[in-house]
C-alpha cells in the first residue's frame, strides 16, 4: 500500500515548501542516509528531505510516506487548497473529529468479543520486502523498510492518541497482554463522563498478584483514525503509568494488528486498511521522567 503523490493533497505549496513546512513539527522522521553510490545517481535531481542527488523533492518515496503520516496526525492541513480544504471539511469519510481539547498525562473477568465487525481478514507479519504498491487483499503486513525512522534499537510499548467523547487523550498503551481495557477514574473525570460510571466489584490482577479492585465500568465510544467502536473499561482509582489500556478486547473487536518494533498498528475497514502510528517519542519522555521499566499492565 503506496502513499500518495504530494499532488494528490492539493497542498498551496510546492514539495519544497512541505519539506520546510515538515522542519517545524517536533513529531517529524527524518530520513536515513541513502546507501547507494552517489556516483551512480543523477546529479542533476535534487531531494531536499534527504539533503542529496538522485532523485527529485516531489517524488521521494520516504517524503510521501512522512507526509501521509503526518497529515493522518492532523499536521500539514493550513497548507491545503482553499478547494482542498473545503472538500476535506465537508465530503471526507471516517475523518477523526477535531478534539475539543487535550488530556495529556495525569500524574497524581475476561470480556467476550462482541462479534466480528469487519469481513474475516488474514493476517501476517513479516521483515520480508514486498514488491511496492502491492498488497494482497486481505493481508495486513509489516516490512522491514516501515521500521525506518524509529529510534532504533528500541523495547518501547505501542502508545498512542484517541478520542473519547471528542476530546483527545495522550497516553494510551496498546497492550495484547492485557484480558482488560482499563481507564483512569481521573480522566473520566475529565471526560465529564463520572455519572456514566456503572458501580462493579471486581478485582484486576498482574502478572506479579499485585491487586487493583475498581470503581467500576463504563462504555466509551473509542475513536481511532475516524473508525469508532463502543468500548466497556474498567475503571480504576489509582496511579499507573497511563491514561488508559487498550487490551485483547478492543483489540480483537477492531481486527488490530499492532507491532511495537514498528511501532504502528493496522487494521481493516470496509474501505481500506487503517495505519495509526505510535508515539515513541512520548513513551521516551515518560521512561526519562519515572527511570523505570515498565510493567505488564493489571489484568484478569
Amino acid at each position: 500500500m503506496e502513499a500518495p503523490l504530494l499532488s494528490e493533497h492539493n497542498f498551496s505549496v510546492d514539495a519544497s515548501g512541505i519539506v520546510s513546512a515538515i522542519g517545524r513539527v517536533k513529531d517529524t522522521r527524518w530520513p536515513r542516509p541513502i546507501k547507494t553510490d552517489p556516483s551512480q545517481r543523477n546529479p542533476n535531481l535534487m531531494c531536499k528531505y534527504h539533503g542529496t542527488h538522485g532523485h527529485r523533492t516531489e517524488d521521494c518515496r520516504k517524503l510521501r510516506e512522512e507526509v501521509a503520516r503526518l497529515f493522518n496526525e492532523g499536521h500539514l492541513r493550513e497548507f491545503l487548497s482553499d478547494r482542498a480544504k473545503n472538500y476535506f471539511r465537508g465530503h471526507r469519510k471516517n475523518e477523526q473529529e477535531e478534539p475539543q481539547h487535550v488530556i495529556h498525562m495525569i500524574v497524581g473477568g475476561v470480556d467476550v468479543p462482541q462479534g466480528p465487525i469487519f469481513k474475516r481478514t488474514k493476517f501476517s507479519i513479516t521483515r520480508e520486502k514486498r514488491t511496492r504498491g502491492y498488497m494482497p487483499e486481505g493481508i495486513l503486513s509489516y516490512n522491514g523498510e516501515e521500521a525506518e525512522g524509529i529510534s532504533q534499537s528500541h523495547n518501547d510499548d505501542l502508545v498512542i492518541s484517541i478520542l473519547l467523547n471528542k476530546i483527545q487523550v495522550k497516553h494510551v498503551l496498546v497492550d495484547p497482554g492485557s484480558s482488560a481495557n482499563i481507564i483512569r477514574s481521573r480522566v473520566v473525570e475529565q471526560l465529564g463522563l463520572q455519572d456514566q460510571i456503572v458501580s462493579a466489584s471486581r478485582v484486576l490482577n498482574g502478572f506479579n498478584m499485585a491487586s487493583e479492585t475498581i470503581k467500576g465500568e463504563i462504555i466509551i465510544p473509542v475513536n481511532v483514525a475516524g473508525t469508532i467502536q463502543d468500548t466497556k473499561f474498567h475503571v480504576i482509582e489509582g496511579d499507573m503509568r497511563y491514561n488508559a489500556l487498550l487490551g485483547r478486547p478492543w483489540i480483537n473487536n477492531m481486527r488490530v494488528v499492532p507491532s511495537t518494533l514498528h511501532q504502528m498498528m493496522k487494521f481493516p475497514t470496509m474501505e481500506s486498511v487503517k495505519i495509526v502510528y505510535g508515539e515513541q517519542h512520548a513513551e521516551k519522555e515518560m521512561l526519562a521522567v519515572d527511570k523505570v521499566t515498565p510493567i505488564s499492565a493489571l489484568s484478569h
